[in-house]
């Protein structure tokens, strides 16, 4: 159709746009709610309520004194021998766990004699008591009054008596020694054989020697499998050294008790010896925890959270649970309520 000059043709008409229809929201459709555990809930509430009634019956008792727990909780007697324990737990762990590794690499040589006795020793400081080890050696100089160097069945160049040589302090490191070593050599020898076998032949396939195969493959997958059995070794001879006080050592115990002795406050002693071997033993369970955590990085794909980073997830948790109760339950209608 052709349109004369200079008349403008009218626009079309636009259909109109169909609004779209707003779907009603839907009341019907259940809520997802999580289902309530009233049993643990119950549960923790008692062991709440049994914690707090121990904990009142400690803090509220006048019989424990803690006045007098607090006045000789870091007297230089208690100090000294704190000091003295912590120095025998080292001693004893360091030269047990150098001669229990000694006796594991035996135990497992292809060497019978050495098998044979690495496995004699184990068996008979495994047998006895420690108490009783300890007392035979404190009475070592019954059975040789005197230890001599030189030629056997022939003259002798130094002899000493025992009884100057073997003090009660020495008697003590050497009987706690030998105790930790024969366990200790248990500990390192199921470490060893925790390593798969294909890492040893790998190992040999490559040319390495028994020796470095051990030092450099074999030790510090072992690590994983050694060090929490180590550490609960570590914090036992702590308080394992309290039984040295049979011997007049002069430990924490027995620093404890030549106090009450004099002054006959018992239960207040005793809880200061007590209070430092808990402070003492969660220090190493602290660093423990750490050494595990360090020997457990080629193990994992991610490494345990610190306690520290557990914390900061539960305060987290907590906030994210907390602002979620107090939202408003209810759901946004469009056009408000009417």
């Amino acid at each position: 159709m052709v349109m004369p000059s200079g008349v403008t043709p009218a626009p079309a008409a636009v259909p109109p746009t169909k609004q779209p229809e707003t779907a009603a929201p839907d009341t019907d459709v259940p809520r997802i709610v999580p289902r309530r555990n009233v049993g643990r809930w119950i549960t923790a509430g008692l062991a709440l309520l049994l914690f707090a009634m121990v904990l009142n019956s400690v803090v509220r008792n006048d019989a424990f004194q803690w006045s007098v727990v607090g006045q000789y909780f870091t007297t230089s007697a208690v100090l000294d021998g704190l000091l003295l324990s912590l120095w025998l737990t080292a001693v004893v762990m360091v030269l047990g766990f150098l001669t229990g590794t000694v006796l594991a690499v035996m135990r497992l040589s292809g060497n019978p004699v050495l098998r044979t006795l690495s496995w004699g020793y184990i068996w008979i400081f495994r047998s006895t008591p420690l108490l009783v080890q300890l007392l035979f050696w404190f009475n070592i100089g019954a059975l040789y009054p005197t230890l001599g160097l030189g030629i056997p069945f022939g003259p002798q160049f130094l002899t000493v008596q025992t009884v100057n040589l073997l003090g009660p302090t020495l008697t003590a490191v050497i009987g706690l020694t030998l105790h930790e070593s024969a366990y200790a050599a248990e500990v390192v020898r199921g470490g060893i054989l925790s390593v798969d076998s294909g890492q040893t032949e790998a190992a040999q396939a490559l040319g390495l020697s028994r020796r470095r195969t051990l030092r450099r493959i074999v030790v510090p997958q072992a690590m994983r499998s050694i060090v929490p059995t180590a550490g609960n070794m570590l914090i036992g001879t702590l308080k394992g050294t309290s039984i040295v006080s049979v011997l007049a050592v002069h430990d924490l115990l027995y620093s404890v008790q030549l106090i009450y002795n004099q002054t006959y406050q018992i239960i207040p002693l005793l809880m200061v010896a007590t209070l430092w071997y808990i402070a003492v033993t969660t220090a190493l369970s602290i660093a423990q925890f750490y050494v595990e955590r360090y020997y457990a990085r080629g193990n994992s794909r991610s490494l345990p959270p610190t306690p520290l980073q557990r914390l900061c997830f539960q305060l987290t948790a907590l906030r994210l649970w907390l602002r979620k109760a107090t939202a408003a339950d209810a759901r946004p209608t469009i056009g408000g309520d009417r």
